[in-house]
């Protein structure tokens, strides 16, 4: 008969010692500590950035509320005396009100067509394989990397050539700075929707095929209607990108034979600020850049969780 004895000092293989337990709890308060560091930091960080974002705007929005001396003798203040609401009024009978109607007219049919034709050559690209796919695709890509300026020489002379066979577009014609515009924006777009394309099932449009529908109706019904969160995300970037657009409309709408400009939004507060600045009306000047900046700032805020979906969308899938 034997015996089994025990030693002290076998211990169980998962079991932790007081040490290593020590050095457990030490190490997770050194995270811990790390951790609301960089919390703090981060946090620090975000609200500088808040406030470098949001104090340009409040004070644009509230100088236009102030009197012309407020402006002046008072130039950093957020608090008008009282509210100057006749300064809207005097900026919009300035000059806002045909900049506003202009810049519209043209980018109604701008962002449209911009849409249309880039989403059915990103469809085109990314869902049919044919010789010369990459190719084309790399030429829309290569006017990314094409500064404006560069074309300036040959589209101002193109512009006016053009005028003496097609007088509809020629200098100072809304049709002209139309068909820049989509050609401007028509490189991000079909780079964005190309790659938003590729993420969605192609069976689906197999299957609509199968079913009868042509290719065309098969994307105007099926595919494009699932890519809207793509679509919505680019056309707040076309809406943006033209709105803002300056050098293109001071290039083209320019007064022929002592006509009037046809100037958009942003081209028309410089020569409000001119004018206003000769006047020392500084007040309009204010108003009239506010009204230049709300309407697409509220379009942003309206639709910032659609351009979010949109831009997340292709990384998710």
């Amino acid at each position: 008969m034997s015996t089994v004895t025990h030693t002290s000092d076998q211990r169980r293989p998962d079991a932790a010692s007081p040490a290593d337990s020590a050095a457990g709890r030490r190490a997770k308060a050194a995270n811990s500590i790390g951790g609301r560091i960089f919390n703090g930091f981060s946090h620090l960080f975000l609200a500088v950035w808040a406030i470098m974002v949001v104090y340009p705007l409040l004070w644009v929005v509230m100088s236009a509320l102030k009197t012309d001396s407020e402006v002046i003798r008072e130039p950093l203040s957020l608090i008008p005396k009282s509210l100057q609401w006749d300064n809207f009024a005097r900026a919009w009978t300035a000059g806002i009100d045909s900049f506003f109607l202009n810049t519209l007219l043209v980018l109604a049919f701008s962002v449209t067509l911009t849409m249309l034709l880039g989403s059915m050559a990103a469809y085109a690209l990314a869902r049919y394989e044919f010789r010369g796919n990459r190719l084309i695709y790399w030429m829309f890509l290569s006017g990314l990397t094409l500064p404006v300026y560069l074309a300036a020489v040959p589209l101002f002379k193109g512009v006016y050539n053009m005028s003496v066979v097609f007088p509809l577009l020629g200098p100072n014609k809304h049709a002209t700075l139309i068909l820049v515009y989509v050609a401007w924006s028509l490189s991000f777009t079909v780079f964005f929707m190309h790659s938003f394309f590729r993420t969605l099932p192609h069976s689906i449009a197999e299957a609509a095929m199968v079913d009868g529908a042509s290719h065309t109706r098969a994307f105007f019904s099926v595919m494009l209607p699932m890519a809207k969160p793509g679509l919505v995300s680019i056309g707040i970037f076309n809406v943006l990108g033209q709105w803002n657009q300056w050098y293109l409309p001071t290039l083209l709408m320019q007064s022929v034979a002592g006509e009037p400009k046809h100037q958009v939004i942003a081209q028309g507060l410089i020569e409000l600020s001119v004018n206003q600045g000769y006047k020392s009306d500084w007040s309009g000047l204010f108003a009239g850049v506010t009204m230049a900046m709300l309407p697409v700032l509220i379009v942003y805020i309206v639709f910032q969780r659609q351009v979010q979906s949109g831009l997340t969308a292709g990384v998710g899938k």
